[in-house]
This record gives structure tokens, sequence and C-alpha cells, in this order.
């Protein structure tokens, strides 16, 4: 640019479930401090979870092969499953061999024995018995017990599911449950007859209350706001609420009355795991996360610290309260943009690996294809904004500048990062990218205006039969004549060409409004018209064929014609 001027099953019965450089000195300092403060805790922390992932203690670097003994619809214990015999087809076996002693009516739970086989320990029916499973090493080393204490403990948990059998399926029992049940199913319609009550009361509330608000809202704005759309949103947004108390109550319902019953207690056990287990995971993680959020909350609120630091000294030197010698004012608020933008920046870097699951595979592939989109879909808004803050510090114009850019000329209006307004003596908006300013000609008429004067200069051609002195004096008569032209400097007279038929004369006068231009231009030609019609001087230019038999020169007493009229 030239410019011209998840949790485990707790189904384990063994395991516990005024000076310019002295403000400047104090803000650097201070900075600095910040900076130091901030990358400190950041090392330490992220050293201390590198640690403590590194030493993070693990039971079995394998994945162990278990399977759950389920006994009257709970889970009784876990099994390890070896090569020959997976963990399911084992679990199942002995769950068949449990209920079938269940059903024996001849057979005490207080019979039940554990022997000592050597490789193994097996748990009897009794003394000469047919084993009901055989407690394997690989058991006790999973539990993390010794094989004798595993063994009693299973023996005793044996006993109890065998007992538990038996009563839950006592007529007594059964019949009890049923109107439990009964009783549930009633108190769940109910609730749900009150749930539609409530919403509905709920709805016509909400109505009576904020509809004439919303007319009135909606009359002010125009009709831009529609409160159609807004009770049709708050509608569904009722709707959705009350599907997902609906579901609650059936789902706590359907969960309490398949767990009274033997045959579906399991059922109820998988259906609660099915809800509980994705809760309890976002538990745990939220409760793993609790470091790092401490961490992200010091960092923020360190970071609006430094950003409101940042806010305080640039305004200090838009007020020209602080100065720095060498820093244009101007620049105050583009060179807060980007430090503003500098600071966040640094921050989301600190803050990125305590982002949960920044570490993720699919976290980091969403962060790439948005940067691939970013990098092709942006490459124009980036040179704008390149050429928005080079033209700044270059100090090409400022806004209430006239200037001209390419064919177009006006008051610049507006200066943003990516484009720049100008507004044209036609009252034209016109919208210019600031790389085509970057690469273009800009011609900026208010610098020296406000300095020394602009200078305006208009040409006219005069014959060679009048004398120049006379038409020098015309000239600067006419330049005296219109007033917004400058008296210091004097306006000046230059002659430009000596043609085939005129003597070309070019007036000089200063003006201190570049944005007067067209105005001053304006007055300055009548002006001049008035001056030698007046003295009977025929203008020449543009163009000259012969010498008339009379001078073309307007006479004084017909200047106001009709239909003008003379002023005052």
């Amino acid at each position: 640019m030239r410019t011209i001027s998840c949790n485990s099953e707790a189904a384990h019965p063994f395991r516990v479930a005024g000076r310019v450089a002295d403000p400047v000195a104090r803000i650097l300092g201070s900075f600095l401090l910040l900076v130091i403060t901030l990358l400190l805790p950041t090392g330490v922390y992220a050293q201390s979870q590198t640690e403590l992932k590194d030493t993070k203690p693990s039971r079995d670097s394998r994945i162990v092969d278990t399977a759950p003994v389920v006994v009257n619809g709970k889970v009784r214990f876990h099994v390890v499953g070896v090569s020959a015999h997976p963990a399911e087809r084992r679990a199942h076996e002995i769950a068949r061999r449990i209920e079938a002693l269940a059903k024996d009516p001849k057979f005490d739970p207080k019979t039940l024995r554990t022997k000592d086989a050597g490789a193994y320990h097996q748990i009897l029916p009794d003394e000469g018995g047919k084993p009901i499973f055989r407690v394997l090493e690989a058991d006790a080393k999973f539990e993390g017990v010794l094989r004798t204490v595993l063994a009693k403990t299973l023996l005793n948990n044996i006993a109890e599911s065998i007992n538990d059998y038996r009563h839950d399926r006592k007529p007594a029992v059964l019949i009890k449950n049923a109107l439990y049940a009964l009783g549930s199913t009633l108190v769940l319609i109910a609730l749900l007859c009150s749930v539609f009550w409530c919403f509905r009361r709920l709805n016509g509330f909400l109505e009576r209350r904020f509809k004439l608000q919303m007319q009135n809202l909606e009359a002010r704005s125009k009709h831009l706001f529609r409160g159609e759309q807004f009770w049709s949103l708050l509608h569904g947004a009722l709707r959705m609420l009350r599907a997902l108390v609906v579901l609650f109550l059936i789902y706590v319902f359907a969960n309490y009355a398949l767990s009274l019953f033997p045959q579906t207690r399991y059922t109820a056990h998988r259906l609660f795991q099915l809800v509980m287990s994705p809760l309890g995971g976002m538990v745990d993680a939220v409760i793993d996360f609790i470091p790092a959020l401490v961490f992200l909350v010091v960092l923020f609120l360190i970071t609006r610290y430094v950003l409101k630091l940042a806010r305080g000294v640039f305004t200090a030197i838009d007020n020209k309260r602080l100065k720095i010698k060498g820093f244009e004012t101007d620049w105050a608020w583009p060179t807060h943009r980007i430090v503003r933008l500098g600071i966040i920046l640094f921050a989301l870097v600190i803050a990125y690996p305590f982002i949960p699951g920044s570490d993720s595979a699919a976290f980091k592939g969403v962060s790439v294809l948005l940067g691939v989109l970013f990098s092709l879909g942006s490459t124009s808004v980036i040179s704008n904004v390149i050429a928005g803050y080079t033209m700044t510090y270059r100090r090409a114009f400022r806004i209430g500048d006239w200037v001209k850019i390419g064919d177009t000329v006006g008051d610049v209006t507006e200066m943003r990062v990516l484009v720049t307004h100008l507004r044209t003596p036609k009252n034209e908006e016109v919208v210019i990218p600031n790389s085509t300013i970057l690469n273009g000609e800009v011609t900026n008429y208010s610098t020296m205006a406000r300095d020394q004067g602009l200078i305006l200069h208009t040409t006219v051609g005069i014959g060679y039969d009048v004398p120049w002195r006379q038409v020098e004096a015309m000239l600067l008569l006419a330049a005296e004549n219109t007033e917004g032209l400058l008296k210091e400097p004097k306006p000046f007279i230059r002659q430009k060409s000596l043609a085939d038929y005129a003597v070309n004369y070019e007036l000089n006068a200063y003006c201190g409004d570049a944005s007067r231009m067209i105005e001053l231009y304006t007055d300055m030609h009548r002006n001049i018209q008035d001056v030698f019609n007046e003295n009977g001087v025929q203008i020449m230019s543009p163009a000259y064929k012969e010498d008339p038999a009379e001078p073309k020169i307007v006479p004084k007493e017909r200047w106001y014609t009709p239909p003008a009229t003379e002023p005052g």
C-alpha cells in the first residue's frame, strides 16, 4: 500500500465395597510476576499427574475373564474362567447346582463342607456328596485373599443363597409381594395422573401470567419477536420435562416390582445397572476431575486479572494518562485486542491438557478437522485482518479523514479488523476489504489539512490578449472571496503552460478542512466566474475555436436573471 500524504459390581462379598517510566516498569513487573505464578503450578501439577499415571497400581496387567453366579435373581459372587472352562459356563453350572440343592426339601444347608484337595478347595453338600464347585487358586488371586478364606466365605454365601431361595418361594411371601406389586401399580397410576394434572395447571398458569407480556413484547419489537414461536418452544420444553418425569416414575416402578419376585429379580438388577452404571461412571469422572477443575478455576481467575490489567493499561494510554515514547494513542485499542488475544491463547494452551477428554483420539481428531476447515476457509479473512492491523500501525488514515481509495472518495466512518467503511459525498456507504486497501493506493486529504493546510487547485485558460498580472490578481481576488479558504498561507498562482490559444493559469489556495473540498471547489469556481465577468475577461477553457465578435461574458446586471434571486 502506498499512501499519499466405570464402577465394579457390589457382588463380591469379601470386598469392602506520574513519570512515564515508573508506571510502565510497575506494569511490566506485575505482568512478569503473574506469568511466573501461572507457569510454576502448571509444571508441578502436570508432573504430579504424570507420576500418578505412571505409578497407578494395577491388579493384573491382563484382562481377567470373570462371570457372576446368579442365584434367586441375585448376584452372589464371581468366578474366574480358565482356558478349558470359560467363566460364563462355570458360573452357570455352579448356579444350577445351588438351585438344585435349594429345591431339595431334604437338604440342610448346615451340612455344607469345604475340603482341601491340594491344588484347589472343594465345597461339598455333605461329607460324601458331589462337589458344588472347586475354588481355584485363580479365584483367590483375583479376590486378593487366601484360598482357604475364600472357600469358607463362599460356603456361607451358598448357604445364605439356599435359605433365601426357599424363603422367597413360600406362598405367604409370594402373596405379600404380589400385593406390594399391586399397591405400587396403583401408586404409579395415581402419580401419573398427578403429573399430567400438575403440568396442565402449570401450562395454564404460564399462559395467564405471561401471555399479555408476550403480546406487548411482540408489538414493541415490531413482530421481530414472535409470541407463537415462544409458546411453541415453551410447550415443547414442558412436554419434554413431563416425559422425563413419567419415564422416571415408570423406571422406579418397574425396578421395584421386578425386584419383588425371584424369577424377575435379576432383570431388575440389570435394569438398575443399566442406568446407574453410566451415572456412577460419570460421578467418578467428576470426582477425578476435581483437581484439574481447581487448577482451571485458578487459571481462569489469573487470566481474568491479567486481562483487566491489560485493559487498564491501554485505557490509560487512550486517555493520555500514560505515555510511552514512540507509541501513538491511536494504537491503544488495536494493540489491546492483539494482547488480549495472545493472553487468551496462552491460557488455552496451558488449560488444554487439563480439559476432560483432551488426550482422547476423538478429541484430537475433531481438533485437527476444525483446524483444517479453519485454514481452508479463512485465508481471505486472515489476510484482511493482517491488512487491517498493518494500516493501523502505518497510520494511513483514521476515522473522520477524507480519503480517496481506488476510485472512491469519501469520509472514513468506521475502521474494522476486516473492512473499512467510507461515506461518499452522495451519502453512499462503501465497504472496502482491508486487503484491497493494503494492495492499492490511498490518498489522505486530511493529514496535511490538519497541519499545514490542504491545497485546492483549479485551472483556467485565458487569452494572450489579457495581461497575466490582471489574471493573477483576479484569481487571487476570487480566492479571497471564497469563505473557508485559509488566509495564511496565502493563495498563489502558477502558470502551467503556454498553450496554442491561451495561457493556463492554476489557482492554488489552502483549506483547513478536507471534508469541505467539494463545497469549497464549488464556491471557488463561482467566485472565479463572478470576478472575470465583472472585469470583462472571457474564460477560454476548455476549448477555443475563434475570437467571437463580443467577449463571452455575463454582465453583472444579468447575474440574477429569473428564476435566480438576489441574496438577502
